[in-house]
């Protein structure tokens, strides 16, 4: 693929190029700080000996071995829908790929390892609570089983990182740290983006042929083809964002530079898990007026975003009649795998919907569900969970029937109001429709507890490790990661990590919304 002919490592546009060769900036003191042995295991590498440095160098960027070829790729993007220009690997540069231990290729990128040509104003660094957090996450989300890119390590740089937290005019000094990342590729639609806008169609052709001898083999370099390969980017990422809305994840920033060509959940930044089932919430600071990246409203930017990944493909394909066929598959896919899931969530067979103007079967008791979690605070993470537990065959008493759900209220005195009277009607009408179902109750509750996580990565547990790990101390990172893998299967002893937010965290830094700072 063509480079960046020039080799300065200075911030600059690039023109007629797909990347520029960039070597990671060595750090001061570089200390292997985490590390998942499951990606370990992904790519056949053994796990770091503790009297041996080297690893830690690589992975914070302080060595480059034989065979290496950093590189940040250029892109350009949407953000908060209006067109930035070139954005780019700012921070991030890519050592280069290996064949994992099952044949496939992967590719290992180091985000925080510098600056780039394409770091505009910024240090090209990232500092440890982002690096916590993206570590974190990346795992918890594999095993939730979202689509996702992966993270390989977790490694402080001994340096400190100079950030405005949250943009008050006072930046402190915060630890930094480099975070290995590994995906087949981090290719986005702003890879395409940057090449339309800037009228480089043959780069635009030789991007997309590239992406598709590597990722899609199964469609032909012609305009059907990009045609039928655009369609398919449209269904992985409606997969994709039908899973976040499952398990309650607020991406935060859904800018098309954001936005992986594969499917796959990208750059973790103010990320969050409802606590309260509140669909304008958005965790992220810069976006709290305008609310474009809320949950709530997750499908639809996915569908705009698709959108201007359609506008780039234009010159490849010439038929917007075919695109428009790309983004209707989105819709369909997108509703056909929310249905299944919340069906699942509810443990049902299926949704009963109505069909042609025909009667309603399942909306009324949906659109109350819907109602009842936000007369009041509720966890969604909880409620759901708790649902399986509520004795479906036979509400004897009604404390019977709530008891289940009771830990998922935010305020118990709640209970104790008309909220209560209007959850007990729904969960009557809610247990008449699992009975009419007629599945076995074991088979049920196994169907909601494989699709209501038990744990998720709430924002303050990430904080707490983060705090921990700024004082030396990797043992509730450790935990975390250990609990995550297996987020659907009770735990003894992890109950702590499955409880609602507590109010010291509500407004805490870090411990909710949070900004783009890292």
């Amino acid at each position: 693929m063509p480079a960046d002919p020039v080799v300065d490592n200075v911030p600059r546009p690039v023109r007629r190029a797909l990347y520029s060769a960039v070597l990671p900036t060595p750090v001061r003191s570089p200390q292997l700080l985490a590390w998942s042995a499951d990606v370990a295991s992904l790519l056949g590498l053994a796990a770091p000996d503790p009297a041996d440095n080297v690893l830690a160098e690589i992975l914070a960027g302080s060595r480059v071995l034989e065979g290496m070829a950093p590189y940040a790729a250029r892109y350009g993007g949407h953000q908060f829908g209006n067109w930035a220009g070139q954005l780019g690997d700012g921070r991030a540069i890519t050592l280069g790929e290996v064949i994992g231990a099952d044949g496939q290729r992967q590719e290992l990128q180091l985000k925080g390892a510098g600056r780039t040509p394409y770091s505009r104003t910024a240090d090209g660094r990232a500092v440890l609570r982002s690096s916590v957090r993206e570590f974190l996450c990346s795992e918890a989300m594999h095993g939730l089983g979202v689509p996702t890119t992966r993270a390989l390590s977790l490694a402080g740089t001994g340096e400190a990182v100079i950030r405005d937290m949250f943009y008050d005019g006072n930046p402190q000094a915060e630890p930094g740290a480099v975070v290995c990342r590994v995906a087949p590729s981090f290719v986005r639609f702003g890879n395409f983006e940057i090449l339309a806008a800037q009228q480089e169609i043959d780069l635009l052709r030789q991007l997309a042929d590239y992406v598709l001898r590597r990722h899609y083999p199964q469609f032909a370099s012609t305009p059907e083809g990009y045609a039928q390969w655009f369609a398919e980017v449209c269904c992985r990422t409606a997969v994709m964002v039908a899973h976040w809305m499952r398990v309650g994840f607020v991406h935060g920033v859904m800018n098309t530079d954001n936005m992986s060509i594969l499917g796959l959940t990208i750059d973790y930044g103010p990320y969050g898990w409802l606590e309260g089932f509140e669909p304008g919430w958005t965790p992220n600071t810069t976006d709290a007026a305008g609310r474009r990246y809320a949950y709530g409203v997750q499908p639809q930017i996915a569908h705009w975003n698709l959108g201007r990944l359609a506008g780039a493909l234009h010159p490849l394909i010439g038929d917007e009649a075919l695109l428009y066929q790309g983004l209707d598959q989105f819709e369909q896919t997108f509703n056909q795998t929310a249905q299944r899931m919340l069906a699942d969530k509810l443990g049902w067979r299926e949704l009963e919907l109505a069909v042609d103007g025909g009667e309603a079967r399942d909306e009324p008791l949906l659109s109350e569900l819907l109602a009842l979690l936000q007369l009041t605070e509720i966890d969604m993470t909880l409620f759901f969970r708790g649902l399986a537990r509520v004795p479906v065959a036979s509400l004897a008493s009604d404390e019977e029937a709530v008891a289940p759900l009771a830990e998922a209220f935010y305020d118990q005195t709640s209970l104790a109001t008309p909220v209560r009277d209007r959850l007990l009607a729904w969960l009557r009408q809610y247990a008449a429709r699992v009975r009419r179902d007629g599945q076995e109750p074991a088979a049920r509750i196994a169907t909601m507890d494989r699709t209501n996580p038990r744990y998720v990565l709430r924002n303050y547990l990430a904080q707490q490790a983060i705090d921990a790990l700024a004082h030396g101390d990797e043992t509730v990172l450790r935990r975390l990661m250990t609990v995550l893998q297996r987020p659907y299967d009770e735990q003894p002893g992890q109950a702590d990590l499955a409880t609602r937010r507590p109010e010291w965290a509500r407004n805490r830094a870090g411990c909710s919304a949070l900004s783009c700072s890292s």
